[in-house]
Parts: C-alpha cells; sequence; structure tokens
C-alpha cells in the first residue's frame, strides 16, 4: 500500500495548530509510516503539489495571497481539513473586520512608527477587506476546532482519516450540514 500524501498550510494565524501536530510527539513517527508530508511550513517544499491527499489548513483568509494559497490548496487536494478556530471561524485574526485594514495599516506602521513611516507595499501582502473561514472561499470537508486542537485530538482524527474510519466531531465535522 503506497503512503498517503498529506500537507499542511499556514494561512493567517498563530502557528498554534502546528505547534499542537508536533505535540503528537512519537505518535508522528506512527503517523510516518502512513503519510509522506508532501508540503508544510515544517519541511522544505516551495510549491503546493497536486495529487495531494489531506490538506490540513491553520488560519484565516486574510490577505490576496491567502486566498490565492487557499483556493490552490482546494484545487489539488481530495480532503481539505479546517484545523482550528482561525481556520473554522476566522477567531483572532477576524478581530479586524470592524475596524477595517486600511485602520489597521495605519495604526501599525504610520501612528505607531518612529522612523520610516509608510505602509509596505512589497512584503506585507494586500489585506482582504474583510477576514473570512476558509470555509466561505473553499469547500472545506473536515472541521476540527479548538485553538489549538489538542495533539490527541489531531492524532486520533488524522489515523480516521488515513484509515478510511468515520469521524466523531461532534456537530462539526460538516459545518451548517
Amino acid at each position: 500500500m503506497s503512503k498517503l500524501k498529506l500537507a499542511t498550510v499556514w494561512l493567517d494565524g498563530c502557528s498554534g495548530c502546528h505547534m499542537s501536530f508536533l505535540d503528537m510527539d512519537e505518535r508522528l513517527l506512527e503517523l510516518a509510516e502512513l503519510v509522506d508530508v508532501v508540503y508544510s511550513p515544517l519541511v522544505d517544499a516551495k510549491e503546493f503539489p497536486a495529487g495531494v491527499d489531506i490538506a490540513l489548513v491553520e488560519g484565516a483568509v486574510s490577505s490576496a495571497d491567502d486566498e490565492k494559497k487557499i483556493r490552490k490548496v482546494r484545487a489539488h487536494s481530495k480532503m481539505l481539513v479546517a484545523m482550528g478556530d482561525c481556520a473554522v471561524t476566522g477567531n483572532v485574526p477576524s478581530m479586524r473586520n470592524p475596524i477595517g485594514p486600511e485602520a489597521i495599516l495605519n495604526r501599525a506602521y504610520m501612528e505607531n512608527a518612529s522612523a520610516q513611516q509608510q505602509i509596505p507595499c512589497v512584503v506585507v501582502p494586500k489585506l482582504l477587506k474583510v477576514v473570512r473561514p476558509v470555509h466561505e472561499l473553499v469547500t472545506v470537508d473536515v472541521f476540527l476546532p479548538g485553538c489549538p486542537p489538542s495533539a490527541a485530538t489531531f492524532h486520533t482524527v488524522l489515523m480516521a482519516l488515513v484509515n478510511g474510519e468515520p469521524l466523531d466531531i461532534p456537530a462539526l465535522t460538516r459545518f451548517g450540514a
């Protein structure tokens, strides 16, 4: 049996979900026997590959870069898992929604800067008007809530997905279904 291709993606979030994923500790070895990690901030792959079996997505969609990335991830993945509250609901990144991106950028780069007051246009991607959870842009197959989900939850869910077993994530495996 060939290994499944697993990818992890980081959008606008704190990396807590990736840290919790790593907290699986020795259970990562068990998972490594079943999957190949083909894309992740934890590995050196630069381009999201085609034919990904399971994509774990952390973070909300808050920039043009995030939107482009999530659309590519969805197009190249058989199953997309929104992992963590930022991906599921928008959570902390969406706290800027009532304020708007212009006010946030002004505060960060003009009002609070003592030198070189300017809003960056090269390094910082163009912010969307509204931060959105992943499911508002692409189809999500599994919602994994938590801030972050625990290592035990990651292990249980990933082993079920890899082995084709049913999931038991009450009321959130299909958001809005």
